[in-house]
């Protein structure tokens, strides 16, 4: 990481040292946002870049989990082309600040205060030893039910279900009434990210700790595994046939056009209730996943930034590191996203009932320890581990031949992977990018 270098051209990129007249530059963006309501969110930051003058390159990766856009972005690196900057999660950002890809962000951090207004889970994610190299800009819930009214209205629903219990109760009444109880993609990341909230509420936060965060063998081959799993697999009656391979948003278009009464879903989801005209507390209900709260399942979306070798990149890429911590883009973006600001400082006061309710429950789960990282967003452990248990998950939820025990025993692979000695050199560490 060029601190030095970079932290003089970052400087001379923030809000207040600039200037319509200053030489723009052009900053190439990685990313997957490519919905309808994520298309929106993004705009907002396009917008933002252009005032300066700065020219904005989009590089959109279709793929809602962003397994495509990783996989198109370790590519470009490994031929020496990086991005400005590239949307990257969680375990992901150290494994990549381990091969000196990314430019050091310390003197945006200090100019701006980030260290005041950045909640302590936030700035755990985008510090790699001590030093900022991306910037987050929101935080997601990921432990959400989305229910159409309507539909649970029609069904005889008269409540949204707070167990699980309730859940499949409600899901047999949606089931009778004609309606599809529950929209689900499938694919890898959308199979575990409906497992988690199942773990979460049929097994507990801190099991939810010990299984997918310690990844303790105990956990990952226990009764509670068992029982979870079990209840898991019971939720595949209540999808239709056609699930296999659905992208998100195309389950969520379910639920809002009445198709559907139930998706699981982190709160992306809500930018396209909003996007299709849709309000919360009418037309549809946002609610803690059952059985899940006090916790929150958390995900940090965040923006990595690039060492560069063109002077009037990097000071477009700097300018990009002040606009997503601005309040103004912080307020916009989030508004449009689903998610909450990551700034602590910026009033909800725009938001809807949602919004407010997520940041009630993340201040809650905050001092309840309650914040646990999403595994299915790439969260909570590093990319092999994650990639063993969705494989595991996924190949249960669509072979009803394979069994609970194999299925334990194959996600008790990741504690293996876990100990395993360090892989060797990659072409991307022999090169040391810069």
């Amino acid at each position: 990481m060029r601190l030095g270098k970079f932290a003089l051209i970052a400087l001379a990129s923030l809000g207040p040292l600039l200037s319509q007249s200053a030489t723009a530059g052009e900053v190439e963006v990685l990313h997957f946002w490519t919905s309808p309501g994520e298309a929106k969110s993004i705009d907002e930051l396009k917008a933002m870049i252009g005032v300066r003058g700065h020219t904005w390159k989009d590089f959109a990766v279709v793929g809602g989990g962003g397994g495509n856009a990783m996989e198109v972005l370790r590519l470009r690196v490994l031929s020496g082309n990086p991005p400005a900057s590239a949307s990257i999660k969680g375990p992901a950002i150290q494994e990549w600040a381990e091969l000196n890809a990314f430019a050091n962000l310390d003197a945006n951090a200090t100019f701006d205060g980030w260290d005041s207004f950045l909640p302590k889970v936030a700035q755990e994610q985008v510090k790699y030893k001590g030093h900022y190299v991306a910037v987050p800009v929101n935080i997601h819930r990921n432990n959400w039910l989305w229910s159409n009214s309507e539909v649970l209205q029609k069904s005889g629903v008269n409540k949204v279900p707070a167990t699980f219990d309730e859940f499949l109760a409600a899901a047999e009444k949606v089931k009778a009434a004609g309606f599809i109880p529950l929209a689900h993609g499938g694919q890898a990341w959308q199979d575990f990210g409906l497992f988690e909230q199942v773990v979460l509420g049929v097994s507990g936060t801190e099991f939810y700790k010990r299984a997918f965060i310690r990844l303790e063998p105990s956990a990952l081959n226990s009764a509670e595994m068992k029982r979870s799993l079990e209840a898991f697999r019971r939720l595949k009656s209540f999808t239709d046939d056609k699930s296999k391979g659905r992208d998100w948003n195309v389950a969520t278009d379910m639920v809002i056009k009445g198709k559907a009464a139930f998706q699981f879903m982190g709160d992306w989801a809500k930018g396209e209730f909003l996007v299709a005209g849709k309000q919360p507390g009418k037309d549809f209900t946002c609610t803690a996943a059952p059985g899940t709260s006090p916790a929150f399942t958390y995900v940090v979306d965040t923006f990595a930034m690039f060492q560069l070798k063109n002077l009037e990149a990097q000071k477009a890429q700097g300018y990009l590191a002040y606009v997503l911590l601005s309040k103004q883009f912080q307020e916009s973006f989030n508004l449009r996203k689903g998610s909450i600001p990551v700034r602590m400082d910026v009033s909800l006061e725009k938001f809807d009932a949602c919004a407010k309710e997520s940041s009630r429950a993340f201040n809650e789960a905050s001092k309840a320890k309650a914040l646990v990282p999403s595994v299915a967003i790439d969260m909570a452990v590093s990319t092999e581990n994650t990639g063993i248990l969705k494989a595991a998950v996924s190949e249960f939820w669509n072979n009803d031949e394979m069994s609970v025990q194999e299925t334990m025993l194959h996600m008790a692979a990741a504690t293996l992977a876990k100990k395993a000695a360090p892989a060797p050199k990659t072409a991307v560490q022999k090169r040391k990018v810069h």
